[in-house]
């Protein structure tokens, strides 16, 4: 599973700024750093103003900056990511025009379910080999292919452990809810996987914001 930056707009001084122009003001950032870096230090009424507007839930000035990511990871947590719509674009490959080499995700280890639990899994786990089930999923997928089955339906013996990608862009405010969710231990530990990357990225680029949406 892999996240990669692709693009994004706008800093943490963008999301002052959309604040400030309620009152006919701007801001600029503080010192420039030893190295010739424009952007990174904020003034520290700025940093507060931040803090405010996440605190109280002011979250339009957060959407002034966004993010674009490509995203590798297996359907189940695509499928699991893809709820979050607002202030989301989505943009997946499709097997309705691709066929070419299928990528099944198995993990090194199975979880155990949990006790008392309709979902999630406990911390136990187990070895099991699908080995012989995912090379009949493939090599059924190729018999339909070459029987001159239309991809669309072909597509229909893999699994959901298949490996897709994706565009995924936001603004801020949208991408920390995703991960005040998807990070959280309750969530499924691969979807955490991506979350956690996503946040990584997120943090990198607009550090102040960022760690004023979280719930961390």
């Amino acid at each position: 599973m892999e996240v990669k930056l692709v693009d994004h707009m706008g800093s943490d001084l963008s999301v002052v700024n959309a604040a400030r122009v309620s009152f006919a003001k701007e801001s600029e950032w503080d010192a420039i750093p030893e190295g010739g870096q424009l952007e990174g230090l904020l003034k520290y009424e700025d940093e507060r103003l931040i803090k405010y507007l996440a605190k109280h839930n002011h979250w339009s000035p957060f959407g002034h900056a966004s993010i674009q990511f490509h995203i590798k990871a297996p359907v189940f947590v695509a499928r699991q990511l893809v709820k979050h719509q607002v202030g989301l674009v989505w943009n997946e490959v499709s097997r309705r025009y691709v066929d070419d080499e299928v990528e099944l995700y198995e993990p090194a280890e199975w979880r155990l379910a949990a006790e008392n639990k309709k979902q999630g899994s406990s911390e136990e786990t187990t070895k099991y080999s699908v080995a012989s089930t995912y090379q009949w999923c493939k090599q059924t997928y190729q018999n339909l292919l070459s029987a001159g089955i239309a991809p669309e339906m072909a597509r229909m013996v893999l699994p959901q452990s298949m490996m897709t990608e994706w565009y995924w862009s936001g603004t801020l405010y949208a991408f920390a809810r995703v991960c005040n969710l998807r990070c959280k231990p309750d969530a499924q530990r691969e979807t955490q996987v991506v979350a956690d990357q996503i946040s990584d990225i997120a943090k990198e680029l607009f550090p102040y914001s960022w760690e004023a949406l979280r719930d961390e």
